[in-house]
């Protein structure tokens, strides 16, 4: 029997992964490596400051200086790069979907799209505590109409269930990629823990009834290239 000659793929390392973050926010923000040295000097020279006027142990205060410094950077670093990973991705097909396989705690989230057209307008949906969620990308006047024929069909199976309809995009009206997880979170939660998983088994009963995509597209191509977002 042939021995498999695959090598063992190599775990990844915190600091691969820091540096994917770097690379990310960069592209978008390419001030960001002047902007954390510029944190490391300045923390770290108040910490030889402190240790001068206080007559206390330099080293100490370089390392308790050094410590803030990488606390900030890192606290920079994870606030800017889901912003820059949203700017990077908003115009691509399937961009709503990796912010909302981000949120699943607590939510239900369809892997494949509602509706999707030629002009890869696509409606997603999404299950909680608020209700059902839908949410569409594309421009509004092609998408509205996808989003109250759903909401029609959703209103037949669960009529006492809340619909949402949030538009993502640039159009007028519409919501940026970079604020959608924020405004989930400020939906009203109406259904109990329980209520969530019975909605979700009656409509996937419904969308298994209707009628497919399009043919020619593929709804699990319509999402972001994450090796190509981490510069891979």
């Amino acid at each position: 029997m042939a021995e498999n000659t695959t090598p063992p793929q190599k775990k990844r390392r915190w600091y691969n992964n820091l540096l994917d973050a770097y690379r990310i926010t960069a592209r978008s923000y390419p001030w960001i490596g002047w902007v954390m040295g510029g944190i490391a000097v300045v923390l770290v020279a108040l910490g030889v400051l402190v240790a001068a006027l206080s007559h206390g142990n330099y080293i100490v205060w370089i390392i308790t200086g050094i410590m803030l410094a990488l606390l900030a950077d890192m606290s920079l670093l994870s606030w800017l790069v889901r912003r820059a990973m949203y700017s990077q991705i908003e115009d691509t097909a399937g961009a709503v979907a990796a912010v909302t396989t981000q949120i699943k705690r607590g939510w239900i989230v369809s892997e494949t799209p509602l509706a999707m057209t030629r002009e890869k307008d696509i409606v997603w949906r999404i299950i909680g505590r608020p209700g059902v969620v839908l949410i569409s990308e594309g421009a509004s006047s092609r998408v509205h109409p996808l989003m109250v024929a759903e909401r029609k069909r959703v209103n037949r199976i669960a009529q006492n269930v809340p619909v949402h309809l949030i538009e993502v995009g640039r159009d007028t009206g519409q919501l940026r990629l970079s604020k959608l997880e924020r405004a989930l979170r400020k939906l009203p939660k109406t259904l109990t823990k329980d209520e969530v998983p019975s909605v979700s088994q009656r409509l996937n009963a419904l969308q298994s009834n209707a009628a497919p995509i399009p043919k020619g597209i593929d709804p699990l191509r319509a999402r972001p290239n994450r090796r190509a977002m981490r510069g891979r």
